[in-house]
């Protein structure tokens, strides 16, 4: 047993420290030991766990848990890339967030993460031709976890959502690696047309509180966008942007502005 576990950690660091952080939880707490056994110990990998937390929280008279469970399971083992993004997104969440102490918290109780795991299945539904699935699971994770994001929309690897409430994320937008952004914040268009109308977020970008970012527009790598901002033009790289209208108020302040969560203006 000590030796299988030991080949799990060489292969899979993140889930061995899963799998340690949920013997924690149920020694601190018996009373979540059943949820904590059905949500990791039952399962030997990491996409076992998702498929189980995705289809337990989307699950609703109108769509089963067993039919959504084979679902995630066909989506993870056609395509273990979105493994590889929760994992990245898990260590980001765990990095980041001041408030997460255990890399398990994410899993069991953000409801930016799940809902970000839940998008990925989505998008990946999307991708297949299968859109009113993709529809679907966009409608339940707008109604279970508040967090409104479109199957069509490009979301990169390495993404925090802290707390995670009224999140907004449009059809046409994409958001690069390691971006961070708290609640409330919209990546949405202008206008009624039906062309590419969102914003693209690039890598590492740190995005405020409230935060309104709107049209076909450009946010520059590594850049921040203050908290209750609204940006209406292109933000160049490595700037820091504030304001209704949002202004180019400084520089970024640091080469990760996403990964310190630095939002004190300069």
């Amino acid at each position: 047993m000590a030796q299988t576990q030991s080949k799990v950690a060489k292969v899979d660091p993140v889930w061995s420290q899963i799998t340690a952080d949920a013997h924690q939880v149920i020694e601190s707490e018996p009373s979540l030991s059943g949820m904590v056994h059905s949500s990791v110990l039952h399962h030997n990998c990491l996409g076992g766990a998702l498929a189980y937390r995705n289809s337990l929280k989307l699950a609703s008279a109108e769509m089963s848990e067993q039919f959504l469970r084979e679902l995630a399971d066909d989506a993870y083992a056609a395509n273990p890339d979105l493994i590889s993004a929760a994992r990245a997104d898990l260590v980001a969440v765990f990095d980041r967030d001041p408030a997460c102490h255990r890399i398990i918290q994410p899993l069991l109780y953000f409801k930016g993460f799940q809902a970000v795991q839940a998008y990925r299945l989505g998008h990946w539904m999307w991708d297949q031709g299968r859109k009113d699935l993709a529809y679907f699971i966009q409608m339940r994770v707008s109604e279970v976890f508040g967090v409104d994001i479109h199957p069509a929309a490009k979301v990169g690897r390495g993404i925090m959502i802290d707390h995670a409430h009224s999140i907004v994320i449009g059809e046409t937008a994409v958001v690069g690696d390691n971006v961070s952004m708290l609640h409330s914040v919209t990546l949405g268009g202008t206008g009624k047309e039906d062309d590419d109308r969102h914003p693209k977020i690039g890598d590492g970008v740190l995005i405020g509180a409230g935060a309104k970012v709107l049209g076909n527009i450009t946010i520059g790598h590594c850049s921040r966008v203050a908290a209750g901002s609204v940006v209406l033009e292109e933000v160049p790289p490595m700037k820091t942007v504030a304001g209704v209208p949002a202004r180019i108020v400084g520089e970024a302040g640091c080469s990760q502005p996403s990964i310190s969560m630095d939002q004190i203006l300069p």
